[in-house]
Protein backbone atom coordinates (compact mmCIF):
# COMPACT_ATOMS: atom_id res chain seq x y z
CA UNK A 1 0.00 0.00 0.00
CA UNK A 2 1.74 3.28 -1.45
CA UNK A 3 1.14 6.55 0.57
CA UNK A 4 -1.71 8.76 0.18
CA UNK A 5 -2.32 12.17 -0.51
CA UNK A 6 -4.37 14.25 1.90
CA UNK A 7 -7.14 16.63 0.22
CA UNK A 8 -7.11 20.56 0.71
CA UNK A 9 -10.42 21.73 0.91
CA UNK A 10 -10.13 25.35 -0.99
CA UNK A 11 -13.89 27.64 -0.39
CA UNK A 12 -15.01 30.52 0.11
CA UNK A 13 -17.41 29.32 2.97
CA UNK A 14 -15.01 27.88 4.85
CA UNK A 15 -14.39 24.55 5.71
CA UNK A 16 -13.93 22.00 8.94
CA UNK A 17 -10.81 20.06 10.02
CA UNK A 18 -10.14 17.49 12.41
CA UNK A 19 -9.84 19.60 16.22
CA UNK A 20 -6.63 17.09 16.51
CA UNK A 21 -4.23 17.73 13.67
CA UNK A 22 -6.45 20.33 11.51
CA UNK A 23 -6.51 18.13 8.51
CA UNK A 24 -9.35 19.34 6.24
CA UNK A 25 -12.38 17.30 6.51
CA UNK A 26 -15.34 18.82 5.23
CA UNK A 27 -16.49 22.10 3.08
CA UNK A 28 -18.98 24.04 5.10
CA UNK A 29 -21.13 24.27 1.43
CA UNK A 30 -21.75 20.43 2.12
CA UNK A 31 -23.64 20.83 5.80
CA UNK A 32 -26.74 19.82 5.66
CA UNK A 33 -28.26 19.41 9.02
CA UNK A 34 -27.26 20.82 12.37
CA UNK A 35 -29.88 18.51 14.28
CA UNK A 36 -27.86 15.39 15.02
CA UNK A 37 -26.65 13.99 18.42
CA UNK A 38 -23.21 11.77 18.55
CA UNK A 39 -21.47 9.82 20.77
CA UNK A 40 -19.62 13.21 22.17
CA UNK A 41 -22.77 15.17 21.93
CA UNK A 42 -24.02 17.41 19.06
CA UNK A 43 -23.29 16.19 15.34
CA UNK A 44 -23.48 17.67 12.41
CA UNK A 45 -24.76 15.43 8.86
CA UNK A 46 -22.57 16.79 6.22
CA UNK A 47 -23.02 15.09 2.35
CA UNK A 48 -19.67 14.79 1.28
CA UNK A 49 -16.24 14.13 3.47
CA UNK A 50 -12.71 13.89 2.39
CA UNK A 51 -9.34 12.47 4.23
CA UNK A 52 -10.38 9.81 6.09
CA UNK A 53 -10.81 5.98 6.89
CA UNK A 54 -13.38 3.81 7.07
CA UNK A 55 -13.98 0.89 9.62
CA UNK A 56 -15.75 -2.04 8.84
CA UNK A 57 -19.62 -1.92 8.59
CA UNK A 58 -22.03 -2.45 11.88
CA UNK A 59 -25.26 -2.80 12.69
CA UNK A 60 -25.67 -0.30 15.53
CA UNK A 61 -28.67 0.99 17.36
CA UNK A 62 -29.30 5.04 17.22
CA UNK A 63 -32.98 6.74 18.51
CA UNK A 64 -34.26 6.51 15.10
CA UNK A 65 -33.72 2.87 14.91
CA UNK A 66 -30.59 0.26 14.04
CA UNK A 67 -28.79 1.62 10.92
CA UNK A 68 -25.52 0.17 9.04
CA UNK A 69 -23.07 2.40 9.66
CA UNK A 70 -19.28 2.37 9.41
CA UNK A 71 -16.81 4.15 12.12
CA UNK A 72 -14.09 7.66 10.00
CA UNK A 73 -11.25 8.11 11.37
CA UNK A 74 -8.98 10.98 10.08
CA UNK A 75 -6.38 9.65 7.48
CA UNK A 76 -3.68 11.46 9.59
CA UNK A 77 -3.89 11.31 13.11
CA UNK A 78 -6.79 8.17 13.23
CA UNK A 79 -8.78 10.08 15.96
CA UNK A 80 -12.21 8.49 15.32
CA UNK A 81 -14.35 11.58 13.91
CA UNK A 82 -17.92 10.07 13.58
CA UNK A 83 -19.69 7.93 11.16
CA UNK A 84 -20.71 6.92 7.97
CA UNK A 85 -24.75 5.33 7.05
CA UNK A 86 -24.37 2.82 4.50
CA UNK A 87 -27.49 1.48 4.84
CA UNK A 88 -30.26 3.61 6.98
CA UNK A 89 -33.19 5.92 6.27
CA UNK A 90 -32.97 6.99 2.66
CA UNK A 91 -32.15 10.78 3.28
CA UNK A 92 -29.27 9.57 5.41
CA UNK A 93 -27.62 7.21 3.09
CA UNK A 94 -24.40 7.71 1.88
CA UNK A 95 -24.07 10.97 4.40
CA UNK A 96 -21.77 11.45 7.04
CA UNK A 97 -21.64 12.49 10.73
CA UNK A 98 -19.35 14.61 12.13
CA UNK A 99 -19.34 14.71 15.84
CA UNK A 100 -18.77 18.58 16.75
CA UNK A 101 -16.56 17.67 19.82
CA UNK A 102 -13.85 16.31 17.42
CA UNK A 103 -13.70 19.18 14.69
CA UNK A 104 -13.07 22.70 14.22
CA UNK A 105 -13.14 25.53 11.61
CA UNK A 106 -10.43 25.46 9.63
CA UNK A 107 -8.11 27.89 7.78
CA UNK A 108 -9.52 27.27 3.88
CA UNK A 109 -5.97 29.01 2.99
CA UNK A 110 -7.48 31.33 0.75
CA UNK A 111 -6.94 35.15 1.91
CA UNK A 112 -9.06 37.85 0.48
CA UNK A 113 -5.80 38.96 -1.04
CA UNK A 114 -5.28 35.70 -2.52
CA UNK A 115 -8.80 35.29 -4.05
CA UNK A 116 -8.81 38.54 -5.61
CA UNK A 117 -5.32 37.31 -7.24
CA UNK A 118 -6.14 33.75 -8.07
CA UNK A 119 -9.81 35.27 -9.77
CA UNK A 120 -7.67 38.20 -11.92
CA UNK A 121 -5.63 35.07 -12.97
CA UNK A 122 -8.46 33.26 -14.28
CA UNK A 123 -7.76 30.94 -11.81
CA UNK A 124 -10.69 28.61 -9.91
CA UNK A 125 -11.31 28.85 -6.11
CA UNK A 126 -13.66 25.62 -5.45
CA UNK A 127 -12.71 22.20 -6.04
CA UNK A 128 -15.16 19.18 -6.37
CA UNK A 129 -14.38 17.11 -3.36
CA UNK A 130 -15.17 13.39 -3.75
CA UNK A 131 -15.50 11.75 -1.02
CA UNK A 132 -12.35 8.49 -1.06
CA UNK A 133 -13.74 4.87 0.83
CA UNK A 134 -10.68 2.89 1.48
Amino acid sequence: MGYTYRRYIRSEAGAFGCVKCKTHLAALEHLESHAFQGQTGRALLFSNVVNYNLSKAEDRGMTTGVHTVADLQCRRCKLQLGWKYLFAQKYKEGKYILEKARITKVDNGLSKRRMEMSSSNGTSNSDEQDSEDE
